[in-house]
């Protein structure tokens, strides 16, 4: 009995000490290149999808197919980072951070299916409420990420409650793309400013 309550005691000191740490499994350039995607598929949308409306399936193939592509280049790097981890420590963290960001993409992913298929005439409130559960699921993981990510994560509050005004309007590419594509980059260069210079102490 006395050697279950040591090793529970010993996992939940682990827990608290993965809570303290910096984790360094996100990276500068995928989370750049997730917002060049979101930049580039608004030019997409511009020029194949000029009334989402009435093109509500390709519009949300689009964006959807961009958030996927994004998420495989995260989760890539992710697994790299699982896998070369040398303290375990280092591989706690990853599934730390995975479980404090990852409820916020299975929001998403149900609030889609749930308009979609339920509430189709407000479809244009998803880009703000994607923007919404993004920043929430960023402040979910704020503790394990540089301290500047706060304001990553306001960025995207703000952005989000803004789309929410515009009504079909933020059915348009920039609407989306702006949001997601200046997010990501600002996202990009705290990660690469805070852990990632040649300068910064590992």
């Amino acid at each position: 009995m006395e050697l279950h309550e040591a090793l529970t005691q010993i996992s939940e000191i682990r827990q608290r000490v993965a809570q303290t740490e910096v984790f360094r499994g996100y990276r500068a350039f995928p989370v750049a290149f997730s917002g060049l995607l979101a930049l580039a598929t608004a030019g997409v949308q511009m020029a194949m999808v000029p009334d989402p409306q009435a093109q509500l399936s390709t519009y949300l193939a689009l964006w959807v197919g961009a958030a996927l592509v994004s998420m495989l280049g995260t989760g890539l790097e992710l697994f790299l980072h699982h896998r070369h981890a040398r303290r375990p420590l280092a591989r706690q963290l990853t599934w730390l951070a995975l479980r404090q960001f990852v409820p916020c993409v299975a929001a998403g992913g149900l609030v889609l299916f749930a308009v979609v298929t339920y509430a189709s005439d407000i479809v244009w409130m998803l880009p703000g409420l994607w923007a919404m559960l993004f920043s929430l699921g960023i402040f979910a993981s704020y503790r394990l990420l540089p301290k500047p990510t706060f304001w990553v994560g306001l960025f995207y509050m703000i952005a989000g409650t803004m789309l929410l005004t515009l009504r079909e309007a933020a059915l348009s590419p920039w609407a989306m793309g702006i949001p997601f594509g200046a997010g990501q980059l600002f996202a990009a260069a705290v990660l690469y400013w805070t852990l990632e210079r040649p300068d910064v102490e590992s």
